[in-house]
């Protein structure tokens, strides 16, 4: 099994793709070791010394260490980890996992909503898994769009202007009751 790796736009995560599916619908994020419960995969790569996140996409893992930590110190026992999770069969993830993503919202302004949500699916979302992660809705009002950023969205140095400048400007072209587009931790 060869696992490629590639850095991403957040210093501290790092894609590893270990060419074979992951999760074959939506995207999994563990931002603590606790939350990692019914993941043995993600339990793993925890036990790895440094590393504070974890998150899944469909053939792909990213990794969020802490600053203390070296990638040189911790990639070759993540490498390790996902080759010795692969090679034993175990699933990556245990029980049902319903496929996660945007919010429920009803109301109002459910239209607006679909179409906010259908230019996230579109144009937001496949680019943002190329950098190792996942932007989903979490909300729409009066006129501010919250959004949950996962992988290595989550702390990215980037990720401000990436809303600020990107998905705002984006979703404000198309859709002109948006005013504002915010992040929101879960």
């Amino acid at each position: 099994m060869f696992i490629q790796t590639e850095s991403t736009p957040n210093p501290a995560t790092m894609k590893f793709l270990p060419g074979q599916t992951v999760l074959q619908a939506g995207t999994a994020d563990f931002p603590s070791a606790e939350a990692a419960s019914k993941s043995p995969l993600a339990n793993r790569i925890f036990d790895v010394d440094g590393v504070v996140a974890v998150f899944f996409g469909h053939d792909f893992v990213t990794v969020t260490k802490n600053e203390a930590t070296e990638w040189d110190h911790v990639k070759p026992a993540i490498l390790g980890a996902v080759m010795e999770h692969f090679q034993s069969g175990a699933p990556v993830m245990e029980g049902e996992q319903g496929p996660a993503g945007h919010a429920d919202h009803d109301g109002p302004d459910s239209e607006i909503v679909n179409q906010i949500k259908d230019l996230l699916d579109t144009r937001v979302r496949p680019a943002v898994a190329q950098d190792g992660g996942d932007i989903t809705f979490h909300g729409f009002e009066k006129g501010i769009v919250y959004l949950h950023m996962q992988g290595a969205c989550a702390g990215c140095p980037s990720s401000t202007l990436t809303l600020k400048m990107g998905i705002e400007n984006l979703l404000r072209h198309y859709i002109p009751e948006v005013i504002e587009v915010r992040p929101v931790a879960v």
